[in-house]
């Protein structure tokens, strides 16, 4: 039975693309680039990572900014923290494709090389209110809900 974890989407095969923890008190597993991406200055592009997360009910899994990021690239993600719900993995639209929307704070083009690490992935545990009667389904990919 799988608990969690990450794939590859159909589109990638290179397992070097799978997140991993570099040390053992890591809390977050690094997302890499999947395909080379360039940024203009001030541009905000979604980083193919090549991979998609599954989970357990009641866990989602954050995206955060590397804290080299800001200082070695001149990136930032723009969103400050991504969040990727549990039924965001395998939806029809893009199989649960993760992207890291990163913004180029600098006046140069940065452009990320295929398995650079880009974000860090963090599962959690989250919790509802009382009373909490969700019951939609997901339907697509990025961006998709309360459209």
């Amino acid at each position: 039975m799988k608990i969690r974890g990450f794939e590859l989407v159909s589109q990638f095969t290179d397992e070097n693309l799978l997140p991993r923890r570099e040390t053992a008190h890591a809390a977050g597993y690094d997302l890499k680039v999947a395909v080379e991406t360039k940024i203009e200055p001030g541009e905000i592009v979604l980083v193919p990572t090549g991979v998609k997360a599954y989970m357990q009910a009641g866990e989602v899994l954050y995206l955060f900014d590397r804290s080299s990021n800001p200082r070695k690239k001149g990136l930032v993600l723009i969103n400050s923290v991504g969040v990727i719900d549990g039924d965001y993995y395998g939806n029809p639209d893009n199989e649960g494709h993760i992207f890291a929307q990163m913004k180029n704070i600098t006046d140069e083009p940065v452009v990320l090389e295929v398995g650079e690490r880009v974000v860090q992935g963090v599962f959690m545990p989250f919790l509802v209110v009382d009373g909490d009667d969700a019951d939609g389904v997901r339907t697509g990919g990025f961006g998709s809900t309360g459209d």
